[in-house]
């Protein structure tokens, strides 16, 4: 993010997005298939960055966060892991991946194991996206 500040003085919004996309946003979500992160410290702090990133759009500066993602259309991190997750389990599922790179993903038992996990959660992935107001915007 220091490299967009000290090159990048007055942005607007096609060219931070552009920016933060390919610059910042990987650094943010390395990894997120194997490691998520669950400790509220670490999720601020990664959502920090974020913030702060926003404020480099000097229109939307004075802004609250939530209205500054909404209005560059950034979804949250919180649901980019989200989306990730739900994706691997949907190639998991439909066997997706390559049985000879993976046989562990490919075999019955496990498929059978994350749909009994995805039912008996389905319900409170859900209500926690109702309660935390997770800001669902397309990508």
């Amino acid at each position: 993010m220091g490299i967009i500040k000290r090159n990048f003085i007055h942005m607007d919004e096609s060219s931070f997005i552009l920016l933060y996309k390919s610059m910042v946003r990987p650094h943010l979500e390395y990894a997120n298939s194997v490691w998520c992160p669950y400790k509220q410290g670490d999720i601020k702090e990664l959502e920090k960055i974020k913030k702060r990133a926003t404020k480099l759009v000097i229109n939307l500066k004075k802004i609250p966060y939530k209205d500054r993602l909404m209005h560059l259309k950034l979804p949250t991190l919180k649901y980019r892991r989200l989306r990730g997750d739900v994706i691997e389990v949907f190639k998991i599922t439909h066997n997706i991946y390559d049985p000879e790179v993976s046989p562990e993903l490919s075999s019955g038992i496990i498929q059978d194991l994350i749909l009994e996990v995805i039912n008996t959660n389905y319900s409170i992935i859900r209500s926690t996206m109702i309660h935390e107001n997770i800001l669902l915007l397309p990508v």
